[in-house]
């Protein structure tokens, strides 16, 4: 059972910083590992060597293991390893930039769902918000309309499955454990991962080279070149979760979701300086709208329910 914690907004907004900081970084060597395995291998391994960090979670008595309503958790857990394969899978594929931008869309997409699908009603300043967030995602994606590239809607899709899971999490499992919700997502993946393989493995398809062949690479041995990489995720991603659990117990979830933003300067950032990818004018403007839209967003919320944040 979750014990109480008592309210401390500035050590939560420094747990939130620091978290994203790590996922800006260990999510910009997704590349690295798509040059030698597969999404489905990756996700499989991952979820083997988070599981047992999850577990120690709940011995640290961060929630138990057990979901209350069965159903609604593993819908939930469907719903999150469809964002995150389509969020992963853009990773190799394009700037970390552009990924983010694209997963960042789910709280419009939780706004216009609420909106058009639960008959709730929003006032003007989330109007607005929604149209930052829209032209603030074109100022990062840049389509072309003369030659539309489809993956650079993967991690839109992302953020859409994402907002999908997000609203049932508030409207089904605003009373289950964290742990268990993140215990079911990581299962989930994995399991994910192994049915990839499986398909991958078996199907005859004309493989690619390097991360262009990352979604469609079937099970790869030996994987040692992969395999550090593979650990700085599952390491990095169950710290910084660590992170955002506490950030949430401690401080007011409308306040905390603002500083979880901070992510789209730490990725592009790290992305630019260590890895050499560039990023334009344009694109940091799309940044900073998508980032303005979520904390207006955040801020008109008058009832923000507590998130277990997804990775």
């Amino acid at each position: 059972m979750q014990t109480a914690h008592p309210s401390s907004p500035v050590l939560a907004s420094v747990l939130m910083v620091s978290a994203m900081a790590i996922i800006g970084v260990v999510d910009n060597f997704v590349i690295r590992l798509a040059e030698t395995i597969g999404l489905w291998q990756f996700h499989l391994s991952r979820a083997v060597m988070m599981l047992p960090l999850i577990i120690g979670l709940s011995f640290l008595g961060f929630g138990g293991l057990r979901p209350q309503r069965f159903w609604a958790v593993l819908l939930r857990s469907v719903l999150i390893t469809l964002a995150m394969l389509f969020y992963f899978s853009s990773l190799a594929l394009m700037p970390i930039a552009q990924a983010l931008a694209g997963l960042f869309t789910s709280p419009i997409f939780v706004l216009l769902i609420s909106a058009l699908l639960l008959d709730q009603k929003i006032g003007p300043w989330r109007v607005l918000a929604v149209l930052m967030g829209f032209v603030g995602i074109l100022c990062v994606l840049q389509p072309d309309p003369n030659a539309f590239d489809a993956t650079s809607l993967l991690p839109v899709a992302g953020g859409f499955f994402y907002a999908l899971s997000a609203i049932l999490t508030r409207t089904h499992c605003a009373n289950e454990s964290t742990v268990a919700l993140l215990a079911a997502m990581i299962v989930t993946l994995g399991l994910a991962g192994a049915l990839g393989l499986a398909v991958f493995s078996v199907l005859p398809v004309v493989e690619s080279d390097g991360p262009a062949g990352f979604v469609t690479r079937g099970w790869v041995w030996p994987m040692e070149a992969a395999l550090p990489w593979v650990a700085l995720q599952a390491v990095g991603s169950t710290a910084a979760v660590f992170m955002l659990i506490k950030a949430y117990q401690l401080g007011e979830p409308s306040y905390v979701a603002v500083f979880e933003y901070s992510v789209m300067i730490f990725g592009p950032l790290f992305a630019w300086v260590v890895m050499g990818q560039g990023i334009g004018p344009l694109q940091i403007a799309g940044i900073a709208l998508i980032a303005a839209a979520g904390a207006v967003l955040a801020w008109r919320a008058s009832v923000v329910p507590q998130r277990e944040p997804v990775r």
